[in-house]
């Protein structure tokens, strides 16, 4: 029996220079981070009957503190990713073949002192040990090459908001 995928969200916030929040990321389970390929943007499950558009202003605020951000796209399309053979300690994603992700696309209307990813994220450790506003163009060469595939369908998708 193969395992379902998670039902996940993707956040691609912009700020007014058309770069993207990338947060330097911590190494979760089967969502094994490697060294040269460890920026990603924010991303998490969505709850059951959860509406997209309020999932990814919920994952947003717990992985950034982030809360003032306009909606500007909903891809309609599912992009899916398997997790790479992994043999460690058990983790909540175990139970999953790898993630199924709709990404949302946010321009950032706040000051930069609203981003505080030291927050508490839930039960979990913070999401990210650093973070930086990078070109969108560039993610899919920073991220692991597991995720490649959907960071390239993203890239092109929310294209019209990069600068």
């Amino acid at each position: 029996m193969s395992l379902p995928y998670r039902p996940n969200v993707g956040i691609a916030l912009f700020n007014e220079n058309g770069l993207v929040f990338a947060g330097n990321s911590h190494s979760a389970g089967p969502e094994i981070v490697l060294p040269g390929h460890d920026w990603q943007m924010p991303q998490g499950g969505i709850d059951e009957n959860e509406d997209i558009v309020a999932a990814a202003r919920r994952e947003l605020a717990e992985e950034t503190g982030v809360t003032s951000a306009e909606l500007l796209a909903v891809t309609q399309e599912w992009w899916e990713y398997d997790f790479p053979p992994y043999d460690g300690p058990p983790h909540k994603l175990c139970a999953f073949r790898g993630q199924r992700q709709r990404w949302v696309a946010f321009r950032f209307t706040g000051a930069e002192s609203e981003i505080d990813i030291s927050r508490p994220n839930g039960d979990e450790p913070p999401e990210f040990a650093s973070w930086n506003w990078l070109r969108l163009a560039q993610m899919p060469a920073l991220i692991v090459p597991f995720k490649r595939g959907v960071y390239e369908k993203v890239a092109a998708a929310f294209a019209p908001f990069a600068r």
